[in-house]
């Protein structure tokens, strides 16, 4: 089955790739590649854990049988496929930006390292020929962006640019759901009006990225990784120029029990507005403040959803090859 899928890329794009050799290698002779963002290596998680995170996460891939291809900034070019000594370099580095759609040009000309971000990321990948990308929670419509009921604050129209991304870039990105920081109803709400299928795995109900439930039914689900290959190849194969979200639970003995999280993302949500947070600070810090509230609890369940999220988008990268 021919999916007719093709990657358009403005040439100025294309120009500014640096592929390392085993990815450009693997992409000339189609076989499957993993995009895996840099965010959590600079901005997520502290060193060495950043690193060994990462390192997990592409093993998971290569167990899968899938090349990964780990995406940064550095000296104007966007580099797909770090290799060691770049993981570690990023994960030190200091004053490291993070790079999204509206900021990409400017991380290309700041000359020094920038991570890449869902955005970002799916650009790159789109560019470079990958069709596959993982990534621990996408980013979504924040609590109070459409305004709050009963309250007179002003909307914040705070929207996460990776929703667009879905919307524009054909690619299929695995995730375990929006954070939980932020407004998932309103979230599926906006990927539905822009044409994103939002699909959980194994699950008829939404995952909530550190809990394995939501209470809110999934848009769509499919039973495998097999089924989640055809998705992606008939999505692709129509020509609609998204990209298609999978939702993965995070597995259970990692998992953070739904109540405990929802009650410690109020209070973070609550310490945030008090600390007056907001704008691109926002979401780091609430993840941070979830970490201390939860005793480290939450920070387990993220590390294990990254490496569970890159295993199972190594088997769909397998199988949408095979296909």
């Amino acid at each position: 089955m021919k999916t007719g899928h093709e990657h358009s890329t403005p040439a100025g794009l294309h120009d500014r790739l640096a592929l390392a050799p085993e990815v450009a290698d693997a992409i000339a002779a189609g076989r499957p590649v993993v995009a895996l963002e840099s965010t959590l290596i600079s901005h997520g998680l502290p060193y060495p854990q950043s690193v060994e995170v990462a390192r997990a996460a592409e093993l998971a891939v290569r167990e899968s049988g899938a090349v990964p291809a780990t995406i940064a900034i550095r000296g104007g070019r966007i580099i797909v496929g770090l290799d060691e000594g770049q993981l570690v370099t990023l994960a030190t580095a200091k004053g490291v930006m993070k790079a999204s759609r509206p900021s990409l040009s400017l991380a290309l000309i700041g000359g020094g390292w920038a991570a890449t971000t869902v955005s970002a990321t799916m650009i790159a990948a789109a560019a470079a020929g990958i069709d596959v990308f993982a990534t621990g929670g996408i980013g979504g419509v924040h609590r109070g962006a459409l305004g709050m009921p009963g309250k007179s604050a002003p909307p914040t129209l705070d929207i996460s640019s990776d929703l667009e991304e879905l919307a524009r870039t054909p690619v299929a990105v695995v995730c375990a759901g929006p954070k939980a920081i932020l407004d998932v109803p309103a979230t599926l709400e906006y990927l539905e009006t822009r044409g994103v299928p939002v699909v959980a795995v194994g699950t008829a109900e939404m995952p909530a990225f550190w809990s394995r439930e939501s209470g809110i039914p999934a848009p769509a689900s499919v039973p495998d990784v097999a089924a989640a290959a055809r998705l992606v190849a008939t999505h692709f194969g129509l020509g609609l120029g998204s990209g298609v979200l999978f939702c993965v639970p995070v597995p259970e003995a990692d998992a953070y029990p739904l109540a405990d999280a929802r009650a410690a993302v109020e209070r973070a949500i609550a310490d945030a507005a008090a600390a007056e947070i907001e704008g691109p600070a926002l979401t780091p810090w609430l993840l941070a403040r979830m970490a201390e509230i939860t005793a480290g609890r939450s920070v387990r369940a993220n590390v294990a959803l990254i490496v569970n999220n890159a295993r199972f988008a190594g088997q769909l990268a397998v199988a949408f090859a095979s296909i």
